[in-house]
């Protein structure tokens, strides 16, 4: 009787999240008045880790989900289908670009599982992005649902899920983090020397004891970040910072590693900003703050213009840590947002760094030398944001940057041709052709949306 009571329950849940929804296709995106974006005073974006789109979305009604027939090679023999997976924790897969490369297989996306099995020889330490330390190798192929993500399933049907929003590089964190505040990864020759700079989307400069030693030399990141264009325009930013470690150690010769201590006064490989010559420069280290600046800005109604927050190993998400624990301090920081005197004027943009070894059906977009990587998931959370719309335009954190520069600095690019700061990066991403625009998500002709508060923990249904 309890099982055919619960059974209905979700089944009533899962039609809920079927009604309401926009086709995307069928429907053209809202007119955008030419200020309109302007309504948007605050920007913020929220990343956290390791998870494909299919993972988490691949079953949300009219996303570009899981095709029917799916079953990934095995090397033990047969093959994987997709599975429901109830487990809070999750082991996923290898994630360094040349796992992204089998991954993918040249577009059949069908490498997940032996790259996770392959991941698990000779590994102890699910902290190398090249290993995995636990799991059988099927656990790449399980997807979530409302069941054990409702509120992401909640923000996604009342506000916009992305369902073509691909990682800005195919490979590991450090990278995505680059990319993501200054739209380039690379490495540098001489130390705060712009020109000395060249692309390196698997390997840029990582910090010290980055591989379990001290022997690496503190990163220069030379290159323009968007920063230095904020600071120019006077356009307040913080990145936030959630104290505790961080996971990843890429090295793949790595048996085991100390996963490095993390906050705003440490940099790493989710809190790269502070080796960034013109953040020094700019004496602007203060503006990478503690977790707990973000919680009383919003409180008081002072958030900045643009605001980066980064997570921690334990609610990041990143297997194995719980995804429970991620969505509570995800709802957390929403729920920060919509009690503060600026929910009215801001953008919340929620995304996953990276795939995290995770199946995914999508052949990722070939634009550069870096990426795009394969998709994760993307969501905007605004009082602007279109009701129950699937967004399936081409993106990745490059619109994120191309919003910024809309909304704060008049169409300005992290061009060297025109930002005042020469570097040789090989383009400008933001102008990419490919590249959607995130304004279409937003309809600013209609009348401010009220919070939506959600449980952290959420009761099951």
């Amino acid at each position: 009787m309890l099982a055919a009571v619960v059974a209905l329950a979700l089944g009533a849940l899962a039609a809920a999240y079927a009604v309401a929804v926009d086709d995307s296709s069928a429907t053209p995106p809202v007119a955008v008045a030419p200020n309109g974006i302007h309504k948007i005073k605050h920007v913020i974006v929220i990343m956290q880790e390791n998870r494909s789109f299919d993972s988490y979305f691949g079953t949300f009604p009219r996303a570009d989900g899981i095709p029917r027939g799916v079953c990934v090679p095995d090397p033990r023999g047969g093959c994987v289908r997709p599975f429901h997976d109830h487990r809070d924790r999750n082991f996923g897969g290898p994630h360094a670009r040349l796992n992204a490369m089998r991954d993918i297989d040249k577009g059949a996306m069908d490498g997940f599982v032996g790259s996770a099995v392959r991941g698990t020889l000779g590994c102890l330490d699910r902290n190398d992005p090249y290993c995995v330390r636990s799991g059988d190798g099927i656990d790449v192929m399980g997807y979530h649902d409302y069941r054990e993500i409702p509120n992401y399933w909640t923000y996604a049907h009342d506000f916009v899920l992305q369902d073509h929003m691909f990682e800005p590089n195919a490979s590991w964190s450090l990278p995505a983090h680059l990319l993501l505040v200054s739209e380039w990864s690379a490495k540098c020759a001489v130390k705060d020397v712009a020109s000395s700079c060249k692309s390196a989307p698997n390997h840029p400069d990582e910090p010290p004891d980055f591989r379990g030693n001290h022997h690496h030399t503190t990163p220069s990141y030379a290159w323009t970040d968007l920063t230095y264009m904020l600071h120019k325009k006077d356009v307040s930013w913080r990145y936030y910072v959630t104290k505790g470690r961080q996971p990843d150690c890429d090295d793949d010769a790595a048996v085991t590693c100390d996963p490095p201590k993390q906050d705003a006064h440490t940099p790493g490989i989710w809190n790269p900003l502070p080796y960034f010559t013109t953040v020094q420069q700019d004496g602007q280290l203060g503006d990478v703050a503690p977790l707990r600046a973000f919680f009383e800005a919003a409180r008081t109604g002072t958030l900045p213009s643009v605001a980066w927050i980064a997570p921690n190993d334990r609610v990041s998400e990143h297997p194995p840590s719980l995804v429970s624990a991620g969505q509570a301090y995800v709802t957390r920081l929403v729920n920060a947002v919509m009690r503060s005197p600026d929910w009215s004027s801001t953008a919340i943009f929620l995304a996953w760094d990276d795939w995290g070894g995770f199946f995914d059906h999508v052949d990722p977009p070939r634009v550069d030398g870096a990426g795009y990587g394969l998709r994760v998931p993307g969501i905007v959370i605004s009082p602007y944001a279109r009701r129950g719309y699937v967004d399936h335009q081409i993106l990745s954190f490059d619109a994120y940057a191309k919003f910024i520069e809309d909304d704060f600095l008049g169409g300005q690019r992290l061009d060297p041709a025109t930002d005042g700061r020469p570097d040789p990066r090989p383009d400008v991403r933001e102008t990419l052709p490919i590249l959607g625009n995130l304004a279409d998500d937003f309809d600013f002709t209609q009348k401010p949306r009220k919070p939506l508060i959600l449980r952290p923990y959420p009761r099951a249904a």
